[in-house]
């Protein structure tokens, strides 16, 4: 199988968030296996017609992550051969940086509750995606005050530090 280009990669991680959305917000972390179609097809001949033949890669949803520390969760996992990615994802906290700058730097756990508790705090949900050859993809939703336009953001290096994590899992 060849390698998706970056633009084939941040297609699906688009199609991640799209599947994560149709079940609104308040989600838990999510995790996804990718999985080349052409093999998926090959094991699973039942899933002819609901998946399409023609995208690279597919992704399947899995089980629910074990332990609510995101790092020690994925610090856990290793991939099959047959993966040849993975993506996530989470629902985060924003805060535009002069907001950052005030709160206290001791302890993550009070930050969180403290960002959530912000007058700017903004909801959003972080796709991240990586293939085994270092292509990384992210896609974030920032849910919209008014409940009607989300706001959409694509960039590779929106989470280093979690598509790092991502690539980690995928390492022989």
């Amino acid at each position: 199988m060849s390698t998706p280009a970056p633009a084939a990669l941040s297609a699906i991680t688009r199609e991640v968030e799209d599947f994560v959305a149709a079940g609104g917000w308040d989600q838990p972390p999510q995790l996804f296996a990718l999985v080349p179609t052409a093999h998926l097809l090959r094991e699973q001949p039942d899933l002819v017609g609901q998946v399409d033949p023609e995208s690279v890669l597919t992704p399947i949803a899995q089980e629910g992550l074990t332990d609510d520390d995101l790092g020690v969760a994925l610090a856990g996992i290793m991939w099959p051969e047959a993966v040849h990615g993975c993506a996530l994802a989470q629902e985060i906290v924003m805060l535009p940086p002069e907001a950052e700058a005030d709160l206290p730097s001791d302890d993550v756990d009070p930050l969180g509750r403290i960002a959530a508790s912000h007058p700017q705090a903004r909801e959003a949900r972080l796709v991240a995606a990586a293939l085994r050859d270092g292509t990384v993809a992210c896609v974030m939703r920032i849910r919209s005050a008014d409940g009607q336009t989300d706001e959409i953001i694509e960039h590779p290096e929106l989470a280093p530090n979690l598509t790092s994590a991502l690539l980690d899992t995928l390492r022989d």
